[in-house]
Formats: structure tokens, sequence, C-alpha cells
């Protein structure tokens, strides 16, 4: 697989610039010509993601979100997203469904809706480092 195209994309983890990565990934995606419902499972994935960055990398503070996208000349994105934050001690046990560390209003899906919608889903965290996301999607039209 050969990168055709590439885009970089830094925003501050603050909850109005979620929808705006989602745009922004999904507009850079549209080159592969992907189904609407493609399209929307990217948008999900990628707000999933970054929700993540913005609740539990930065909990009390604001910090930066990198999101960078590849397309491949055989029809796939992936998608990087990746923080400085606090980091995840337990990778394994924060991607299982309903496991979440601020209760409340959180189900623990985010990392159970990325992996539904997307054809593979890799998380590396160090603590007190950051996470990075990485997420690929093989575009049907292709």
């Amino acid at each position: 697989m050969k990168t055709t195209n590439k885009m970089k994309l830094v925003i501050e983890s603050r909850s109005v610039n979620e929808g705006f990565a989602r745009a922004a990934v999904a507009a850079f995606a549209a080159q592969l010509d992907p189904t609407v419902e493609e399209l929307a499972d990217i948008k999900t994935a990628v707000s999933e993601a970054v929700t993540n960055c913005i609740v539990h990398a930065y909990p009390s503070t604001v910090g930066l979100i990198y999101i960078t996208a590849e397309l491949t000349d055989s029809g796939t994105v992936k998608i990087k997203i990746r923080d400085r934050g606090c980091g995840i001690a337990d990778v394994r046990q924060a991607m299982e469904p309903l496991f979440t560390t601020l209760g409340g209003e959180r189900s623990g899906l985010g990392f159970a809706v990325m992996e539904s919608f997307m054809d593979k889903v890799k998380v590396t965290s160090t603590v007190n480092k950051g996470t990075c996301v990485t997420m690929t999607k093989n575009i049907a039209s292709r």
C-alpha cells in the first residue's frame, strides 16, 4: 500500500472542537468516495477518540490533540488520534465494554464503538505521556 495523500491537524482539547475534528477527517476521507454509511462510521469513530482525549487525557486542563489521516492507493484510510495527557494504566481493561474510570453518565463504550465502526483499532498508551489511537477503514468502493 502506497500513501497517496496525508493530512495533519492539531486542536485544543475543548468539546467545541470535537465536531470540527470529525468533519475535517470526514472531508479528507471523502476523496476515497466512501458510501454514506462508511463516512458516518469514520465520523463516529473519530468523535469517540477525540472525546476520549477531551474527557480522559486532559481531565482538568486543556491540552493538544494531534490528528493525522492517510489515504492509500488500495482505498484505505488510516487515522491516528494522539494526546500527551495522563495516559492509560491498563489499555486492555480500558478497552473492555462498559469499563469507565469516571462513572456517572459515561457508558464506557468509546473503544467498543470505535472497534465496531472501523476495520482495525490499535491503542498504545504510557502513563503520564499520553495515548495514541490508530484506526483503519477499508473503503468498499475501491
